[in-house]
């Protein structure tokens, strides 16, 4: 199996400073790119499972988006939005020197494939979104809004993991490895020896101005250009059904698949969550 790279390039932000963009690259560099974009305070650690399953013939990239995971911060936190994650996930596609990519988003990255695959002559050829859609509910934003602008620190990597299993236990039935595994990309050790979490609180900030109403977005999304395949937490409350079944029948063509026992959102380390991913890829 090929070896995991740890890469880096410059970003430019709105302000005019220079940011450190970190991504995770496996597989053949001459392979076609899957491109898996992760969750709002989530990391591109989380996709080891599907570089792992798919690095053979794809050349699997793994950002981690500005303000989370090793990549760098902005010193103006109000930059932290789509026009910015945009701008660096552009730059990062042509720094791979592709014309095409598969983008596989989790949240946030799913609604960011969205814009993406919306935008003319885009460079996104297929889209999987995991858990998201044109309609975000207020219920789902103000449960996320509960937790993300804090800054928890932890005595040690147990109590931070028991902190992970709350948060996230919409993620649905994993198994002490995987929570071992996301524990240990989403922490990082402080000069005091406490454990905090590996992103910036700062990123709450933009994102609390959208709190108290449905985030609605079917312009976008009746733009976008590529087949569409949806992964929906059977129990979501971020992805309602009534969305997906929306999505079914306006815009792109759209797949979709359902997981039961999960909420939001499912975290592709399961087989048959990464099945569906190879299906998507095989179309």
């Amino acid at each position: 199996m090929p070896d995991m790279q740890r890469k880096s390039f410059r970003g430019l932000s709105a302000a005019g400073a220079f940011h450190d963009v970190v991504y995770w690259e496996w597989g053949p560099a001459d392979g076609p790119v899957l491109l898996c974009v992760h969750g709002l305070t989530r990391n591109g650690r989380d996709f080891d499972a599907v570089a792992e399953r798919f690095c053979d013939t794809w050349r699997v990239v793994c950002p981690d988006v500005v303000g989370r995971g090793e990549s760098g911060r902005l010193a103006n936190p109000d930059l932290y939005g789509t026009p910015q994650y945009l701008a660096d996930l552009t730059a990062l596609i042509a720094r791979l020197d592709v014309d095409k990519v598969a983008w596989l988003g989790t949240s946030m990255g799913a609604l960011l494939g969205m814009f993406a695959a919306a935008a003319g002559n885009t460079p996104v050829e297929r889209l999987l979104m995991n858990d998201a859609g044109p309609v975000i509910s207020k219920e789902s934003l103000q449960r996320i809004a509960d937790y993300v602008g804090g800054a928890p620190d932890f005595a040690d990597m147990a109590e931070a993991e028991s902190y992970l299993r709350t948060v996230h236990a919409p993620f649905g039935p994993l198994t002490d490895g995987q929570w071992a595994h996301l524990t240990k990309h989403s922490m990082a050790e402080q000069s005091n020896g406490r454990i905090a979490l590996k992103y910036d609180p700062g990123i709450a900030k933009p994102f609390a101005s959208v709190v108290g109403e449905d985030m609605v977005l079917w312009p976008v999304w009746d733009a976008v250009q590529c087949p569409v395949t949806v992964i929906r937490g059977a129990e979501s409350d971020l992805l309602r059904a009534e969305t997906l079944a929306e999505m079914q029948g306006r815009g792109p063509a759209v797949t979709a698949h359902e997981i039961p026992g999960v909420g939001h959102a499912p975290a592709l380390m399961a087989t048959d969550q990464l099945d569906l991913i190879a299906g998507w890829l095989a179309a």
